[in-house]
């Protein structure tokens, strides 16, 4: 079978969109499968890879360095020539749509993988508009969300929060979690040190509540907690994080595209910061927890649903909550809570997650 994945919002320094796509995509070739991947750029393109056929179609800039597939015309013109033996799957909720009406005039199977929650992704990106127009917007959002999912055969969620966005509307819908590469995000030796190593790996925009980090960092310090923050990611948010940084113990490190010197750094930190409030998953999550790195995270959102006991607490995600979270993290044992946030990721091999997609598009 081909499978045909197509995705928005996919670049070089894609967080976690680019991280599922692929990780599925080299499953699926490791299956037997052939697959397919077309997403934006700025020219078409074609290449052949190790995990299958990547298509590149001109993509529309948008925030954050993101591109974006305007017109279905030109996506549906490449699917014509992929033959009749096709299982589509979409990463989008935007302009690829008509994939979902293409594929069921032809008989072909289709699968939507709802990554983000559209009232929460608006309200994280355009908060004065959600905050003076909600009560509008809502309704709009739920009819949207109706009229896409009729568009697919399932949609796969990753939690239950996220799985309330469809609650009520009858439709074919499976919660698959995703996964955590246990071979290259696993604990390494650390040597003990009186001062607390902090991280936060992310991309650094405002819906991920990076700003609350480093102001987490100013309170433990006036409070004499000895503590270091060491920030992965860039983002809009960077020259802003550095100037409330400045007379504080964080170093900023940029954009780490090896996964392996990104697991590195996890496992030498004592606690990771996962502040997002509107996170449907949280990727970054499982990834410091399987190097023994216990996380805080926020009390909202899908990342509760990953922790387990003294793998990491779910706190307000303020300033004042996310510095008693690092208080309550580092009173427990280093050796209890190294080996409970490994156990908890332990219970997400990406396998699992390959699995239960191959059996939505065989189904």
């Amino acid at each position: 079978m081909k499978i045909v994945q197509l995705a928005n919002f996919y670049s070089p320094t894609s967080g976690g969109l680019r991280t599922v796509v692929d990780t599925l995509g080299r499953g699926y070739v490791e299956s037997g499968h052939e697959r397919v991947l077309v997403v934006p750029g700025q020219h078409r393109a074609r290449t052949h890879t190790d995990s299958g056929l990547v298509i590149t179609l001109p993509g529309v800039p948008v925030s954050g360095g993101y591109r974006v597939m305007p017109r279905s015309a030109a996506v549906l013109r490449e699917l014509d020539d992929l033959g009749d033996d096709v299982s589509v799957e979409v990463s989008d909720k935007t302009t690829l749509l008509a994939v979902g009406d293409w594929a069921r005039e032809r008989g072909l199977r289709t699968v939507l993988l709802s990554h983000e929650r559209l009232d929460r992704w608006i309200e994280a990106r355009i908060p004065r508009l959600w905050r003076s127009a909600g009560r509008l917007l809502k309704p709009l959002v739920r009819g949207w969300n109706k009229g896409l999912v009729n568009r697919f055969d399932t949609v796969v969620v990753t939690s239950a929060y996220a799985e309330l966005e469809f609650e009520g509307l009858s439709l074919p819908l499976r919660r698959i979690p995703l996964g955590v590469d246990l071979d290259t995000f696993r604990p390494a030796e650390t040597e003990p040190s009186e001062v607390a190593r902090l991280v936060y790996a992310g991309r650094l925009s405002h819906e991920k509540n990076p700003r609350a980090v480093v102001a987490a960092v100013n309170e433990l310090v006036a409070d004499g907690v000895a503590v270091r923050l060491d920030v992965y990611g860039d983002g809009p948010e960077h020259p802003a994080l550095r100037r409330l940084a400045r007379g504080l113990p964080v170093e900023f490190h940029g954009h780490v595209s090896d996964r392996a010197s990104l697991a590195r750094a996890l496992s030498t930190a004592d606690v990771a910061f996962a502040p997002s409030v509107a996170e449907t998953f949280g990727l970054s999550i499982l990834e410091a927890m399987a190097c023994g790195t216990p996380v805080v995270t926020s009390v909202t959102g899908g990342a509760p649903e990953l922790l387990a006991p003294g793998a990491g607490v779910a706190v307000a995600a303020t300033p004042a909550g996310l510095a008693a979270g690092v208080r309550e993290v580092l009173s427990w044992p280093a050796s209890y809570r190294r080996a409970a946030a490994r156990a908890r990721a332990e219970q997400f091999p990406w396998s699992a997650t390959i699995n239960a997609m191959l059996d939505v598009h065989t189904a």
